[in-house]
C-alpha cells in the first residue's frame, strides 16, 4: 500500500510538472487580434472570427469603440459569452495630435466619455492609440511630457489595466517628433504595444525579408532601455498579416507572419496582437493550425 501510494504521488507530482512546464507557459501568452467596430457589428462575420479564433487559442480581441451603439454592446456579450477577453481601443489623435489637441483638456474629457462606455460595456482593459502628437511638431523631449500628462490623465481615471500603442520606431529610444518614450510611460502604464510592423521599417525592401530580425531587434531594444531587467509592464507587440509595400504569395505570407510570432516569443514578450485593417485572419488562423506556436 505505501508503494502505490507513492507511486500514485510521483505520478501527480510528474503530471503537475509538466502542465506547468508546457502548459502555463502557453497559457501565460496573450494572443489577440484586432478588430474594427464593424466587424464587431457584423454579427455572422464576428461569429466566425469567435469560432477561428478559439480553435487556435485567440483569446483575446482589440476592438475599435468610435461610436456607441445597441449592436457593439449586443455583440461585445457574444464576446463575454465564449470567454474571449475584450479590451477597448480608444483613438486618441486619430493622425496624431496638433498641439491645440494636446494641450486640451476639453477634448481629452471627449475621449474620455468613449473610455467610460467601453467600461460600461464591459472592456477588460483599455487601449490608447494614436497617443501622439502628429509628425509635424518640432522635436523636443517636451512632447513626450505632454503625451505623459495624457496618459496619467486616463490613468487615474479608470480602474482596469491601461495599454498604450507605440510607435516601433520608439522600440529604440525617445521619439522626439511625436512624442513616445517608453521610459517615460513605464510607469503610468500596464502595457505597451509597440507596433513593430516590418512594413515601417527602411529600408523597406531589407525588412520584408527579415520580418524575424525586425520583430526581435525592436522587443530586444525595449529591454536594453531598461537594462536587460524586469520590464515595469507587460510587454505585447503587434505584429502585421502582409506587408503593404510588397505583394507576397500565400507561403510567404504564411512564412511572414510565423516568423514575426516565433520573434515576439523569443523575445520573452507576454504574447502578441496581430493587425489586419480589414480583418481578414484566415492567413493566421492557418499558421497556428499547421505550425507549431506555443
Amino acid at each position: 500500500m505505501y508503494k502505490f501510494h507513492a507511486r500514485l504521488a510521483f505520478l501527480v507530482f510528474l503530471a503537475m510538472t509538466l502542465f506547468f512546464h508546457n502548459g502555463s507557459a502557453s497559457a501565460a501568452l496573450v494572443k489577440g487580434i484586432y478588430i474594427t467596430q464593424s466587424t464587431l457589428e457584423n454579427t455572422d462575420m464576428i461569429n466566425y472570427l469567435i469560432d477561428r479564433s478559439k480553435k487556435v487559442g485567440i483569446s483575446t480581441f482589440i476592438v475599435d469603440l468610435d461610436i456607441p451603439s445597441s449592436r457593439y454592446a449586443k455583440n461585445i456579450q457574444l464576446l463575454k459569452n465564449h470567454n474571449i477577453s475584450y479590451v477597448a481601443r480608444i483613438t486618441i489623435f486619430p493622425g496624431g495630435g496638433t498641439r491645440a489637441q494636446v494641450h486640451s483638456e476639453a477634448y481629452w474629457e471627449k475621449k474620455y466619455k468613449l473610455i467610460k462606455q467601453a467600461l460600461a460595456y464591459g472592456a477588460s482593459q483599455i487601449q490608447l492609440d494614436y497617443i501622439r502628437y502628429d509628425t509635424k511638431q518640432p522635436p523636443s523631449s517636451q512632447n513626450s511630457r505632454d503625451i505623459l500628462k495624457i496618459i496619467q490623465y486616463y490613468k487615474n481615471r479608470v480602474d482596469v489595466p491601461l495599454q498604450v500603442d507605440v510607435f516601433g520606431i520608439s522600440s529604440f529610444g525617445e521619439s522626439k517628433y511625436i512624442g513616445q518614450n517608453i521610459k517615460l510611460f513605464s510607469s503610468s502604464v500596464d502595457v505597451i504595444c509597440p507596433m513593430v510592423y516590418p512594413s515601417h521599417y527602411v529600408p523597406f525592401d531589407v525588412h520584408v525579408k527579415i520580418p524575424y530580425k525586425t520583430v526581435y531587434d525592436s522587443l530586444a531594444s525595449i529591454k536594453k532601455q531598461f537594462n536587460n531587467e524586469q520590464l515595469p509592464f507587460k510587454l505585447i507587440p503587434y505584429i502585421e498579416l502582409s506587408n503593404y509595400h510588397y505583394l507576397l504569395s500565400h507561403e510567404k505570407k504564411l512564412n511572414y507572419i510565423y516568423a514575426q510570432i516565433q520573434a515576439a516569443e523569443n523575445a520573452g514578450a507576454d504574447g502578441w496582437y496581430v493587425w489586419s485593417p480589414h480583418n481578414k485572419y484566415d492567413s493566421l488562423f492557418q499558421v497556428l493550425e499547421s505550425r507549431k506556436v506555443r
